[in-house]
């Protein structure tokens, strides 16, 4: 069968550009229902894999507006499950401020509500803010990672304790459970344990998808032993295509098929009428942007106050923070290639924080996600328009057509489940794809 690009979009309710909410007719809010099952319903016309929620688990004012005021993820999709059919519905959940045993429930839950399309980013959280809303010690980059591997492992087991044999209702004989066919986890590790089992049958999928977006080495190989879905943050094509290169390498190693692990970049396509139209929304947009707000996001990125330094001056000799690797390193290599300056890389940061944005009409858009496609940068994209429902339309009503056209995209979901979209298997009781880390993967 022939490789599809696979697009996921990044839903914040006030777009993905830092200022998108101030666009004539965008949407506002992350509050509001009814905006978040518009943009769903224009993800599933554009046959969408999934959508995806990020989140953030403590209120930052200076932060992208969506970060700082929103809906629970888990609750929200459980909503959005009653207004789709097809589109995979993924959400953050932090292994760092939450239990092993509730993660698993919460999105097996997910997947039986929605008929299995559930999803989940599994992040350590680089926000140390977020200790203070649990009365915790944020713990180091490090043990963040430590904790991750311990916990993806056991939300893994819990989701594989029944079979598909387990519940039999069978009312001639008032036998409900086959209980050979459940067994008890009994893990006890370094961080967690956990009896086990999980308190419901095995998931339509055998098991939700599991996504990752660690760009330090522990968090890629992190990934490359664990994910289904890998977003990476890069700045340009070579970059993406060794950064492609190396994760699939990185899987091999970890013994698991690199078919199977599908890479999105995020992208922020800027859609316009023509290459110069594009342009000309994108000076809009950054115009937009309040000047504390993109300092205080380029700040957070770097991990060191940028307001210390000269903004037209070059970019000072920054280490890379013991928050968000992926981010820090992406942007300071853009920086340094490109002999940019500080200013530079705050417009960047604003517009898409520090995310890649691709300006131009639909078809320069589609020539360039065909390159990065076809010659081996990225599986497909995670979208972030900038702003809803617009920018979102814009790419669904411009962009998809053309790839369709192309023969690069499908023109009809492939099934009722993510795992279908994606093209993965229905795992057997087992089967998570989990294996330890060998020692030449360890950091």
């Amino acid at each position: 069968m022939r490789r599809s690009i696979h697009f996921g979009v990044f839903l914040l309710g006030t777009g993905n550009h830092t200022a998108g909410w101030r666009w004539p007719g965008a949407d506002q809010t992350f509050l509001d229902i009814k905006v978040q099952a518009r943009v769903a319903a224009i993800a599933e016309r554009g046959l969408f894999d999934f959508l995806f929620l990020g989140d953030g688990l403590a209120a930052n004012l200076r932060n992208h507006p969506s970060y700082t005021c929103r809906l629970e993820p888990l609750t929200l999709l459980s909503a959005l499950a009653m207004t789709t059919t097809h589109i995979g519905l993924a959400a953050t959940m932090s292994t760092t401020y939450s239990d092993p045993y509730t993660v698993a429930r919460m999105f097996a839950s997910l997947d039986h509500i929605s008929g299995g399309r559930a999803a989940w980013n599994a992040v350590t959280t680089s926000a140390a803010a977020a200790g203070g809303n649990f009365g915790r010690t944020h713990p180091n980059h490090e043990l963040r990672y430590e904790i991750a591997e311990e916990f993806i492992n056991v939300v893994c087991g819990l989701w594989d304790c029944w079979s598909d044999e387990a519940i039999v209702a069978d009312p001639a004989t008032g036998r409900f459970f086959d209980e050979r066919e459940v067994r008890p986890l009994d893990h006890a590790g370094a961080h967690f344990s956990v009896k086990g089992p999980l308190n419901m049958g095995r998931c339509p999928q055998g098991r939700p998808l599991v996504l990752q977006a660690g760009g330090s080495e522990r968090g890629q190989d992190l990934a490359a032993r664990t994910a289904d879905v890998v977003f990476s943050v890069v700045q340009d094509f070579d970059e993406a295509r060794a950064a492609y290169a190396g994760l699939k390498a990185r899987v091999r190693r970890f013994g698991r098929d690199p078919e199977r692990v599908t890479i999105l970049p995020g992208v922020m396509p800027i859609v316009g009428e023509t290459d110069a139209h594009a342009r000309e929304v994108l000076d809009t947009l950054q115009g937009y942007v309040d000047s504390t707000e993109g300092l205080a996001m380029l700040s957070s990125r770097l991990g060191v106050d940028i307001s210390q330094y000269p903004l037209d001056g070059p970019i000072p000799d920054l280490p890379i923070p013991d928050t968000s690797h992926g981010f820090a390193r992406a942007l300071l290599a853009k920086g340094r290639r490109e002999s940019l300056s500080l200013r530079d890389l705050y417009n960047l940061t604003a517009a898409a924080r520090g995310h890649w944005v691709l300006c131009g009409s639909a078809r320069t858009i589609a020539d360039t996600l065909e390159k990065w496609f076809v010659e081996g940068a990225a599986d497909g994209f995670c979208v972030m328009p900038a702003w809803f429902p617009g920018a979102f339309d814009a790419f669904v009503d411009g962009v998809v057509p053309e790839l369709q056209r192309r023969g690069l995209y499908r023109t009809a979901y492939a099934g009722s489940m993510l795992r279908d979209q994606l093209g993965l298997p229905r795992p057997a009781i087992g089967d998570t794809g989990l294996v330890q880390r060998p020692a030449a993967a360890a950091s």
